[in-house]
C-alpha cells in the first residue's frame, strides 16, 4: 500500500476553506435545544467553542422544518429566531479560530406522532422502519409513515434550501446534507424503504433524483464548494435500510453525479450488523477505497477512527479529513490529545441525551486536571 507523510495535524484546504487540521468533529445529536421552539440554547455555545480547535465542525442534526423532526430537544434553523441563535454559536466558533458546517436534517420516517404534532411521518412509501423515536415517553415504536405526495416531495426540497439560506445567514462556513443513518434523503435511496413507482422510485436515477434536486436548490443559496453530503452506502438491517445489489449500484451511480457536482466533501460513514465483532475503521476503508474509483473529491472519513488508524487512513490516501465522534464530545481539546500523546477522558454515555451541563460541556480540558509545568507548553502550540 502506497502511503504519504501527509499528517491529521496538517493544515488542509478544501476547496478554498483553509482547515487548521484534518481532524473533523463529526455531527453528533445531543437534545440541548428548546422542544418547543426548536431554538438552541446558550450551553450548546459553550459546547461548540470548546471544540473549535477541530479542522471543521459539523454540527448536530438541525431539522428544517417541525415536521423533519424525530426527537425531542432538537434545534431548528428554519425561522429567524433560530437563525439568530445560531449566530451566536457560529461567532464563539470563528472566535476561536474554528470552522463550522451546518447539518440539515430531516428524518423521515424514523420519528412519531408525539414529535411531530400528532402528524404521521414523512417518507417515500408507507413502510414503517420497525426503528424507534426518542420521545417524551423514552423510546417508542415507529409507526407507518405517510407516503409523500410530489408535491410535499417539492415543498421539501424548499425546505432544505430555506435551512441552507438561513444557515449562511447565521454565519456557517457551509452545509452538510444529511443522507446517512436511515433517514429521509437515504430512505428514498434504499429499495426496502422505496417502493414508489413514480419520478422519485422505481429505478436507481429516480431514487437518487431526490438527493440531487435537494443540493440543486441548496446550491442556489450555497456554493457548491460549501456543500458537503454524508453518506452510508453499507448501512444493512438497520432502520429498515437492507442492502442490496441495486442500492449498491445507486452509491456508484451517485458518486459519479457527485464527482460532477465538485462539492466540499463527501462525508462517508457506517453502521449495522456487518460492522460488528470487527475492526469498524478497517472496514470503513475498504468502503472508502470503492468510493475513491469514482469519487475524486474531498471525502471525510467516520466510524470507528482513533489517532493510528485516522492517520492510517490520511497516509494511505483513501481519505482526506477524519471526523471523530465520541472522542470529540468527550475530549474538548481532542487534537492537542493526540498531537501530544496525552491520556483521553472516559466516556459517560448515560449522560448523552440529558438536558444538562453534565455529560456535555464539563468533560475537562487536559490543564484543567494537571498540574505538571511540563505540559503547559505544548498546551499552547
Amino acid at each position: 500500500m502506497n502511503t504519504t507523510s501527509k499528517s491529521l495535524f496538517d493544515s488542509y484546504d478544501m476547496r478554498g476553506l483553509i482547515l487548521k487540521n484534518r481532524m473533523v468533529m463529526a455531527p453528533m445529536t445531543r437534545a440541548r435545544a428548546i422542544h418547543e421552539t426548536y431554538m438552541p440554547t446558550p450551553i450548546m455555545e459553550e459546547y461548540y467553542g470548546q471544540r473549535a480547535g477541530a479542522g471543521l465542525i459539523i454540527s448536530e442534526g438541525i431539522v428544517v422544518s417541525k415536521m423533519a423532526n424525530g426527537n425531542i430537544n432538537i434545534p431548528g434553523i428554519f425561522n429567524e429566531e433560530q437563525t439568530l441563535a445560531w449566530k451566536k454559536i457560529v461567532q464563539k466558533v470563528h472566535a476561536k479560530g474554528g470552522k463550522i458546517f451546518a447539518q440539515l436534517w430531516h428524518v423521515g420516517r424514523i420519528s412519531h406522532p408525539s414529535v411531530l404534532d400528532g402528524k404521521l411521518p414523512l417518507a417515500p412509501s408507507a413502510l414503517n422502519p420497525g426503528a424507534t423515536a426518542f420521545t417524551f415517553n423514552g423510546r417508542q415504536e415507529t409507526v407507518t409513515p405517510k407516503a409523500m405526495t410530489v408535491e410535499e416531495i417539492k415543498e421539501t426540497v424548499e425546505d432544505f434550501k430555506n435551512a441552507a439560506k438561513n444557515a449562511m445567514i447565521a454565519g456557517f462556513d457551509g452545509v452538510e446534507v444529511h443522507d446517512a443513518n436511515g433517514y429521509l434523503i437515504q430512505q428514498f435511496l434504499s429499495t426496502s424503504a422505496n417502493h414508489r413507482t413514480d419520478l422519485y422510485g422505481g429505478n436507481i436515477e429516480n431514487r437518487s433524483r431526490f438527493l440531487l434536486e435537494t443540493i440543486d436548490a441548496i446550491s442556489a443559496v450555497v456554493e457548491k464548494e460549501r456543500i458537503g453530503v454524508r453518506l452510508n452506502p453499507e448501512m444493512d438491517q438497520v432502520s429498515g435500510i437492507d442492502i442490496d445489489q441495486e442500492t449498491r449500484d445507486t452509491y456508484a451511480y451517485l458518486a459519479d453525479k457527485l464527482n460532477e457536482i465538485k462539492l466540499a466533501y463527501v462525508h462517508l460513514t457506517g453502521s449495522g450488523p456487518a460492522l460488528k465483532g470487527e475492526d469498524r475503521a478497517i472496514k470503513m476503508m475498504e468502503i472508502a477505497h470503492k468510493f475513491r474509483k469514482t469519487y475524486t473529491g474531498n471525502i471525510i472519513l467516520n466510524n470507528g477512527f482513533d489517532k493510528e488508524t485516522g492517520q492510517q487512513a490520511i497516509a494511505e490516501g483513501v481519505a482526506d479529513l477524519i471526523s471523530y465522534g465520541i472522542l470529540y464530545l468527550t475530549n474538548p481539546d481532542l487534537e492537542i490529545r493526540f498531537k501530544h500523546q496525552l491520556p483521553l477522558n472516559e466516556f459517560r454515555p448515560g449522560l448523552n441525551y440529558e438536558n444538562k451541563a453534565e455529560g456535555y460541556t464539563d468533560y475537562p480540558f487536559y490543564e484543567s486536571y494537571t498540574e505538571k509545568p511540563a505540559i503547559q507548553h505544548i498546551l499552547k502550540d
